[in-house]
């Protein structure tokens, strides 16, 4: 920071040692941790259940029903973990838990009691819904779309209580506070659509022998979901990098900074992983899909796929574990050490920069960052989907040519990449 600015910001009778800006204990990371993975795994798994719902219905009753328990009850048990995990995470106060007081605190008639029961109990309350899903071999579809979409919209609730402020702004902040909280939103159900979908896709994966066209529908289902979770996880992290980040020399002279360089580089590497599945896996399943054979390319995606998605639900997991350890600002901490260089006095308390504030070369760069975003995200995936096309042509066209007593695809009208009568 310029020495005009931090005099600007210095009193002149401030003094105190360089800031300590530790991680935090370890056992707090992993309690948070705990609580964010149930919760947003939660929803993830039942935006996956109806995701895949449409392609479901394209296989024989047998399979369908697999997909539709094997969904569930990953969405049940991760619904009924939530509860401990989050109470536990709210109990937690110092080195040990005060579960009497925090019980008592949920819905205690104050807006954070009200929040705090939303995040502790309506995971639990939606996983009680979605019994009946389970438990029964057969109800009727609607009454299967209309106990998902209840237990979706209670768990995206306990999830927005987390960010929510339970405190009314400023008449002054409001507008930005909303903004704000409406960024965390993107934030969390993105990375919870995504994560939640690579664990479904594991427990799919995992000894079920669904076929090719079922793969090849519900991939494709889930890449558009994930492509959008990619533009949202983006943008928001785009913007609270601006909101607590004065340039990339933090991310290696702080804490914070380097915390979030952690962050980023995980979330760079599930990328990476993600163009590999969008522009090379995904493709070959479908060009299989569309020769109707059981060469033996077919068993190495099947155990590849599985592999590869396993990978990234550790890199999100390990990312998800890193994000507790975000502490404060990377601003206020590069701030309070430049504060701290020019002053002797070591019980003086630090001072704290006041928040950006938002001009029109900021909102210039925001439109312009957000549509350069959504550009890739789209483009890469219209790409795929040609690609995904052209090898299913040709893998079409060469099992016509000399596939005799090949089998037939499951539904052959439909073209790798493009929505048909069972995924409409």
């Amino acid at each position: 920071m310029p020495s005009a600015v931090l005099a600007a910001h210095t009193p002149a009778y401030l003094a105190a040692p360089a800031p300590s800006t530790p991680l935090g204990p370890f056992e707090d990371s992993a309690v948070s941790w705990a609580s964010w993975v149930t919760l947003m795994s939660f929803v993830g798994l039942l935006a996956l259940a109806v995701a895949v719902a449409a392609p479901a219905r394209g296989l024989d009753d047998r399979a369908a029903r697999l997909v539709r328990t094997r969904l569930t009850w990953a969405a049940v048990v991760a619904g009924v973990l939530a509860w401990p995990a989050v109470l536990t995470d709210q109990a937690r106060s110092g080195s040990s838990y005060d579960y009497s007081g925090a019980w008592r605190e949920l819905f205690d008639g104050s807006t954070a009691g009200l929040l705090a029961g939303f995040e502790a109990v309506l995971p639990l309350v939606a996983a009680l819904i979605l019994l009946p899903v389970a438990l029964r071999r057969s109800l009727a579809p609607r009454l299967i779309a209309g106990l998902r979409g209840s237990a979706l919209l209670l768990g995206v609730v306990a999830l927005a209580a987390t960010r929510i402020p339970a405190k009314a702004p400023a008449p002054a902040d409001r507008a930005r506070t909303a903004f704000q909280t409406f960024m965390w939103m993107l934030h969390l159900i993105g990375g919870a659509v995504w994560v939640g979908g690579l664990i479904g896709l594991v427990v799919l994966a995992v000894r079920s022998s669904l076929d090719s066209g079922f793969w090849s529908a519900a991939i494709r289902r889930f890449a558009a979901a994930a492509t959008a979770c990619v533009a949202a996880i983006s943008l928001s992290g785009l913007f609270l990098y601006w909101s607590h980040v004065d340039g990339p020399t933090q991310l290696v002279t702080t804490m914070y900074g380097r915390v979030l360089g952690v962050k980023i580089l995980l979330f760079g590497s599930l990328l990476v992983l993600g163009a590999v599945n969008q522009f090379w896996l995904h493709p070959r399943i479908d060009a299989l899909r569309a020769a109707g054979d059981d060469r033996p390319l077919r068993t190495i995606l099947a155990r590849r796929f599985p592999a590869v998605v396993g990978v990234e639900v550790a890199l999100i997991l390990a990312l998800l574990f890193v994000a507790p350890f975000l502490h404060g600002s990377a601003r206020n901490q590069a701030y309070q050490a430049d504060v701290a260089k020019h002053t002797t006095n070591p019980k003086a308390k630090l001072p704290k920069l006041p928040q950006k504030e938002v001009s029109t070369s900021t909102w210039v760069e925001g439109t312009a960052e957000t549509a350069a975003v959504l550009v890739v995200t789209v483009a890469g995936y219209r790409f795929s989907g040609r690609l995904a096309r052209r090898r299913a042509d040709r893998a079409g066209g060469t099992g016509g040519a000399g596939g005799a007593g090949r089998t037939t695809p499951a539904n052959p009208g439909v073209q790798a990449g493009q929505p048909g009568p069972a995924t409409t």
